[in-house]
């Protein structure tokens, strides 16, 4: 059995291994974090893109409640708020209802009182870039349309920061496993003396933010099926479906 160090502070259970390796050995043995005090408030942090690409894209599970997930993973703690960064999609000639679907599940966000959606933006524009040429031959190159996700992430750092520069939350959660949401982790651990967890969307927990978290999760198909939202929602517009293709 494996034994779990106590920390006097927080009353949690921390698995007693510092390094990466001993932590991804935890994580092997589904080793992970327990708050015992429910009342310890929680505030949890989705990189939307990350959590999609991460667990969701090619999957029936997208039509997720994020509230529904922390319930199931964070049974003990107190969920005060989820705050969802994203951005809105355009439509493409292969995929016409993409904004239509996301336009949908965003009104399903709505639904949930604890949870606040904040947007960044797509940049598109066109860019040279090289194709892949056999070895010996010219290198050859192609004007492409190049669509880059902007301030979901540099949304998420300042929100986090400031919400544990406010006093907002004894624990935060991150759902995301960029690497990049190292140093405003770092600075609401060591400086502001937070808890910081993170459920990741990813087969692989990033070695980069490892070393510097208090517990870590693994998102499963089996905790995703669980947290779906109903196919039929009401809200003050109406009664709205699942997208049909989703």
């Amino acid at each position: 059995m494996t034994r779990w160090a106590k920390s006097s502070r927080l009353d949690i259970d921390i698995p007693p291994v510092a390094s990466v390796a001993g932590r991804e050995a935890a994580l092997q043995m589904g080793g992970f974090c327990i708050f015992r005090r429910a009342f310890l408030n929680t505030n949890v942090y989705i990189d939307g893109f990350n959590l999609y690409y991460g667990a969701l894209r090619n999957t029936s599970y997208r039509w997720l409640n994020p509230e529904a997930l922390c319930q199931l993973l964070l049974p003990r703690n107190t969920i005060a708020q989820i705050k969802y960064f994203t951005a809105l999609v355009s439509a493409r000639p292969s995929d016409l209802d993409q904004p239509v679907r996301q336009q949908l599940y965003l009104r399903a966000l709505a639904t949930l009182p604890k949870v606040s959606v904040h947007l960044g933006h797509f940049l598109t524009h066109e860019v040279t870039m090289a194709l892949v040429v056999p070895s010996g031959q010219p290198q050859k190159y192609a004007r492409v349309v190049k669509t880059e996700e902007k301030g979901s992430d540099v949304n998420l750092a300042t929100h986090l920061l400031h919400d544990a520069h406010m006093g907002r939350f004894d624990v935060a959660v991150v759902i995301s496993n960029d690497s990049d949401l190292l140093e405003p982790i770092k600075i609401v651990r060591q400086d502001l003396n937070k808890k910081v967890g993170i459920l990741n969307p990813h087969p692989n927990p990033s070695r980069a933010l490892l070393p510097h978290i208090d517990f870590i999760k693994q998102i499963r198909p089996g905790v995703l099926r669980a947290a779906q939202f109903p196919v039929t929602l009401t809200d003050a517009h109406g009664t709205f479906t699942k997208p049909p293709r989703w």
